[in-house]
């Protein structure tokens, strides 16, 4: 199996275990005291305490307008930027330009690109080793995998983000992208600057209230933002909620940004 960072460093002839992964002395991570982990800024007000709860497994939704990688990739930001390590399993067209603008340390990320049939057990085996884990199951998973893979999130104390469409198990929180548009293009010029997406969020327990946000995914920098109605986009910065560096702001024209809606249909 080909396991390496994000940043490239290959873990040859080793097992998917925390004793062996490179440069971690303490497995499975900083947070393991904590009940959940930490967000960057624009994500926190779509979940439970402004965070990733421990055990919990999160679906993010696919099927619909763009931008639901992206999203399941940023969640990894704030906990990678924490000092944690995560894992991606089953996204072979992760860029590593797209991650790292997306907040996420290449050097805390590990990537199976391409886990086959076996993605039920490295998912697993990642997720009692790593603090979270971003999964991208076949089209129709298995409710057997499923409830082991749910079960294995919350006996082990890590997180589970779901990315597709037709997980079969509840989800605790379960966030969907409900439009997308592009901004920078005008009639017949311009290029693509930045993705404006609404986020809806619902779920069971803490979650079971709707939740909404509009965001840059990604802003004109490459960052993950909040979008006003003004069109000011405040960036994520360089840390997760909590305490900690204060987020960085940018701000764009004030009569907001040219917009083309582009529904569900998917660019790049």
């Amino acid at each position: 199996m080909d396991v390496r960072t994000v940043a490239g460093e290959a873990v040859a002839g080793q097992a998917v275990t925390g004793a062996n992964w490179p440069g971690t002395a303490n497995w499975p991570g900083t947070l393991a005291g904590e009940r959940r982990l930490g967000v960057l800024a624009p994500l926190a007000p779509l979940l439970p305490e402004g965070g990733l709860q421990r055990g919990s497994t999160v679906v993010v939704a696919s099927g619909g307008p763009p931008g639901t990688t992206a999203l399941a990739l940023a969640l990894l930001g704030g906990v990678s930027q924490a000092g944690s390590w995560c894992a991606v399993v089953g996204v072979p067209t992760l860029g590593v330009v797209a991650a790292a603008q997306l907040g996420l340390r290449l050097e805390r990320v590990a990537l199976v690109a391409d886990p086959g049939k076996e993605w039920p057990t490295v998912a697993a085996t990642l997720l009692d080793s790593v603090d979270a884990v971003v999964v991208r199951p076949p089209s129709h998973p298995r409710p057997g995998d499923a409830r082991r893979l749910v079960a294995r999130a919350r006996e082990r104390g890590s997180v589970a983000v779901v990315l597709g469409a037709g997980w079969p198990e509840r989800a605790d929180v379960r966030l969907t992208v409900r439009a997308a548009t592009w901004t920078g293009l005008g009639v017949g010029h311009g290029h693509l600057q930045g993705r404006l997406v609404e986020v809806v969020a619902t779920g069971r327990g803490a979650a079971a209230r709707e939740r909404r946000a509009r965001l840059w995914l990604p802003g004109p920098a490459g960052a993950v933002a909040v979008f006003d109605e003004v069109g000011t986009g405040r960036t994520a910065g360089t840390g997760p909620t909590g305490p900690g560096p204060t987020a960085a702001t940018g701000r764009t024209a004030a009569t907001g940004p040219m917009v083309v809606d582009i529904g569900a249909r998917r660019v790049g």
